[in-house]
């Protein structure tokens, strides 16, 4: 790990101490060899203040444990109908696993505990279909779990639920976490699956808003296997609920925890309910963090050198774009009323987020405020990055006469030879006006 690496993680860790993040691991992923690490992780959680509540599925336990016992399970993941046969093996292989993650757990120094949290209410009658044994929440007993919380211990939520008169219903595992996340107003429900988060076509997707998730599992259910649709469902309830992130992962890759939680990217899927990419105004105390930023670029003559002053004194004319309040790009807008024309400067994206379309967004962003403030054109001087700016940003090459005059004397002072490139822009309605 490279000490930049450490740096970016640890400005994560005081927004995530003494929050709550319930990670819910499929039956599947506790079964694997890699649930080792996964307990690792936790710790490192743990180390860092994090309240963690561990929910965990057992499809994979109850279907190994039934054909054992010779029996045909009626449904083994909490969503179908529960008969009494499936019950029966559902509490013994949830029993057997629970003891085995509390096994596991101590064996890296933290401590745990069965929490029997779940009051739940039959399901009920269906489709016309009596749905036996299967089970709803009705209520999650918060109480129990913050006291478990406040004395250090993991709470361990199991796939069972009891109702006021004693009977147990097998419940849905990824119900359960959103409804333990909600209750505890956790800042993230975390789905340790065997899948790598939500593939469309074969390409991962990184992000979600609400909207997206539910309007993804609408078009494209067909595509999706079932257990991810669960989790996108559910993830987009809880984020409508208040839950602010929700994050699919394959609990089966190693340090997926761990990267996903501490890096703005990520390795999974995350459906977010509030903005997760956000382009602002830059402040005194960015100045620093859009030096070494742009630092690199500078030195290799890509981007002209600017100090802290000079960025101090236009100040207003410089945008950061965050991504989860992490600074990963930034843009100059600099304008020239008499000529109606602005420019486009300091354009630049971090090497590790280059793909991911910011450097696109940015100039999007350039042109509408131009447009706003009266501009007629725009442009952008390069000696480097000429190419990106035509072919991403649809800039034609002009000669340095189309410059506005004290922009011109500039040009010509700085010995640069900078190709110049400039596009009209389009007038926007107050709708399609940037935020600023």
């Amino acid at each position: 790990m490279k000490v930049s690496d450490l740096r970016g993680i640890l400005t994560y860790v005081p927004r995530f101490r003494e929050k709550t993040f319930v990670i819910a691991v499929d039956g599947e992923v506790v079964a694997s060899p890699n649930f080792s690490t996964i307990l690792l992780d936790l710790a490192v959680l743990r180390s860092l203040n994090v309240r963690v509540v561990l929910v965990h599925g057992a499809a994979a336990q109850i279907e190994k444990l039934a054909a054992e016992r010779g029996v045909k399970p009626s449904n083994t993941n909490g969503t179908g109908i529960t008969d009494e046969a499936t019950l029966k093996v559902s509490l013994d292989a949830a029993t057997t696993l629970m003891n085995d993650i509390m096994q596991g757990l101590t064996s890296v120094d933290l401590r745990a505990a069965y929490a029997n949290v779940i009051i739940a209410h039959p399901a009920g009658i269906l489709g016309g279909v009596d749905f036996q044994h299967t089970g709803k929440v009705e209520r999650v007993d918060t109480k129990l779990l913050q006291l478990l919380l406040n004395d250090g211990a993991i709470p361990i939520v199991p796939p069972i639920g009891f109702d006021g008169e004693g009977r147990t219903f097998r419940v849905n595992s990824d119900a359960i976490a959103v409804e333990v996340a909600e209750a505890l107003q956790a800042m993230k429900v975390i789905y340790l699956g065997a899948r790598d988060g939500v593939e469309v076509a074969g390409a991962l997707v990184q992000q979600l808003s609400i909207a997206e998730a539910e309007d993804l599992v609408k078009k494209r259910r067909a595509q999706l296997d079932p257990g991810t649709i669960s989790k996108i469902e559910h993830g987009a309830r809880a984020c409508r609920n208040g839950v602010p992130r929700v994050h699919l992962l394959n609990g089966n890759t190693d340090e997926a925890l761990l990267a996903e939680v501490f890096s703005t990217e990520g390795v999974g899927t995350m459906i977010y309910g509030n903005d997760y990419q956000q382009i602002r105004r830059i402040f005194k105390k960015d100045v620093r963090a859009v030096l070494t930023l742009i630092k690199s670029s500078v030195e290799h003559a890509e981007l002209v050198k600017r100090t802290r002053a000079e960025l101090v004194a236009q100040l207003d004319d410089y945008w950061a774009l965050e991504v989860d309040r992490q600074l990963v790009a930034c843009a100059a807008v600099h304008f020239y009323p008499e000529a109606q024309k602005a420019e486009l400067a300091c354009l630049y994206v971090a090497k590790a987020h280059e793909g991911q379309g910011y450097g696109r967004k940015l100039m999007a962003f350039a042109e509408q405020l131009a447009a706003q403030k009266g501009a007629k054109h725009i442009f952008a001087l390069s000696t480097q990055a000429f190419n990106y700016f035509q072919q991403k940003g649809g800039y034609i090459e002009v000669t340095p006469d189309e410059l506005p005059p004290e922009r011109r004397k500039k040009y010509d002072t700085s010995g640069r030879n900078s190709k110049v490139l400039q596009k009209a822009v389009v007038a926007t309605t107050a709708a399609e006006a940037p935020r600023v």
